[in-house]
């Protein structure tokens, strides 16, 4: 992905931009606060896949123990949850490396974006 030599290059770019003691701008901070909100939804939509699937699981879970109270379902849950979780895993690798691409290219050009004088 190139990732490490933008972000050195960033760096090195960053010292023309801001000399060293001088502060961001109010909006480039607040533009870096947003980054916050942005980050959680990509954590989102990296996950709800595997949280869905887990949800459901455990739902599961919650009614054979309402059928059957005998039952010990955290010797079976937790293997179940966890063996799901890995294949709900298998199934979405195909999909990670274009999303952490597109991810870190979003975040390098907002990065830049910020450097600009």
């Amino acid at each position: 992905l190139g990732g490490h030599l933008a972000l050195i290059g960033m760096l090195a770019d960053s010292f023309d931009v801001l000399e060293i003691g001088q502060l961001l701008s109010a909006a480039s901070i607040w533009t870096v606060v947003s980054w916050g909100s942005q980050m959680f939804a990509d954590a989102v939509r990296i996950a709800l896949p595997a949280v869905a699937a887990l949800l459901v699981v455990n739902i599961a879970f919650g009614v054979m123990s309402r059928a059957a109270p005998t039952l010990n379902l955290f010797a079976v849950g937790f293997p179940v949850a966890l063996l799901l979780g890995f294949v709900i895993l298998l199934l979405n690798i195909g999909l990670f490396p274009r999303l952490f691409s597109d991810l870190l290219q979003s975040s390098l050009t907002n990065a830049a974006g910020l450097l600009r004088p």
